[in-house]
């Protein structure tokens, strides 16, 4: 309980002590700030128990990593953190996008970790990596998918056309079932498996998980219409997104899409009561989520900086950190520009090569990345893992940090 209060409350101090400084200094987005002062942070402690304890960088990294990402994370948070940022979404825009969408969110993925994988491998063998062609398409679905929680906190502050917001913001929301589809499919290649059934595996994870959300969104919602308790409005949504987060992922489906689904159904069930008149007063129940989601996103992202340390662990740290960063945006283009060609009329006038540019700009990795990565520790050997980390970590760093700090001024360019 000790460590536990400790762990607390240094995430706890950088959050608040980074973003008052940010607010009255930097003005930098709040999650950027976060993400970017955090890393600076965890270098400097790290550099200094370093000379205090006469050690090498790579044994102190191994014997401080005290904040577990993937535990917080896929383990606890994201599935309330996904129903904060999908319980606004409309379901008309979902149905009249759901091409592009669909585009996006399942195309663009599976050409874009097949495209990553590819490239990767070759530099694998032009540096002497002992990485397989498997090992690099596992690699390549943990970069494809972007980030849902980077784009809604992010990019929705940055005034881009509602229409090609909506498309990030969507995409973002739904194609990270894709990618633990492949990453699923791909690792048990790595394992020793055929990696078939790769439809198969997309139909339940996909299919099984907007079931399971519509259902428990039904069950669940007339208790949230009917009661007059401010703060049972609140337990009933939390109950919905955690079960049907828990119930997904023993039944083998997406627990993240579902997730979205119920904050889909849950926007639109609630639009049409509050048409009707049978549904006010719920101001506070919108602060209490809105807060949460802050809450949440901050934790993550000084979570994310102070592990940012642990790219030292890769070998050749700044050949395959540029090497990996430039890869994800020839693969991210790549992978986009081929999918407008299913996507029919773009939006807001934007031709092919401008609405790619935009998207891969655009494309924004965060924790989701970042977990995954830290799954392949039984799979891979102990350098092969450090490398799958370290270049996650450049990715997430690079897109987050450079993309997000830069994204209006490239939307600007490209208006």
């Amino acid at each position: 309980m000790h460590n536990f209060l400790l762990l607390v409350s240094i995430i706890f101090v950088l959050v608040v002590c980074i973003g008052f400084f940010n607010e009255k200094v930097t003005r930098l987005t709040d999650e950027i700030a976060l993400l970017l002062f955090s890393a600076v942070v965890g270098c400097i402690l790290t550099a200094i128990w370093a000379g205090v304890r006469s050690v090498n960088v790579r044994e102190l990294l191994e014997s401080v990593q005290v904040f577990h990402l993937n535990e917080y994370l896929v383990e606890g948070v994201l599935c309330f953190m996904l129903f904060a940022g999908s319980r606004n979404l409309k379901l008309r825009s979902f149905r009249a996008n759901a091409r592009k969408i669909g585009v996006l969110a399942f195309v663009c993925t599976l050409l874009g970790a097949v495209f990553y994988g590819g490239l990767f491998y070759l530099v694998c063998l032009l540096l002497h990596l002992p990485f397989t062609f498997p090992m690099c398409l596992m690699l390549g679905s943990i970069i494809a998918p972007t980030d849902p929680i980077a784009a809604t906190s992010i990019l929705k502050k940055f005034g881009l056309p509602e229409k090609v917001g909506f498309l990030m913001e969507a995409e973002s929301l739904l194609n990270d079932g894709v990618g633990v589809a492949l990453f699923v499919c791909f690792s048990g290649m790595v394992a020793g498996g055929s990696g078939s059934g790769f439809l198969l595996l997309m139909a339940r994870e996909i299919l099984g998980a907007v079931a399971v959300g519509l259902i428990i969104t039904c069950l669940f919602f007339p208790v949230f219409l009917h009661t007059a308790n401010k703060q049972r409005r609140i337990f009933v949504t939390l109950l919905m997104v955690a079960l049907s987060y828990f119930l997904c992922e023993h039944l083998g489906c997406s627990g993240a899409i579902s997730c979205v689904v119920c904050g889909l159904c849950f926007s639109a069930f609630r639009e049409k009561a509050e048409r009707d008149g049978r549904l006010t007063g719920l101001t506070e129940f919108d602060d209490f989520w809105e807060t949460l989601d802050v809450l949440l996103n901050s934790v993550l992202y000084v979570i994310l900086g102070l592990t940012f340390v642990r790219i030292l662990q890769m070998p050749m740290v700044a050949v395959l950190s540029l090497a990996s960063i430039l890869l994800n945006l020839i693969c991210r283009f790549g992978s986009v520009f081929a999918g407008t060609w299913l996507m029919g009329e773009l939006p807001d006038g934007y031709g092919k090569l401008k609405f790619s540019a935009l998207f891969t700009w655009g494309g924004l990795r965060g924790g989701l990345s970042i977990a995954l990565a830290m799954g392949t520790a039984g799979l891979v050997l102990g350098d092969q893992y450090n490398i799958i980390l370290g270049c996650s970590y450049a990715i997430v760093f690079f897109t987050t940090v450079v993309q997000g700090l830069s994204m209006k001024k490239v939307y600007q360019h490209l208006a």
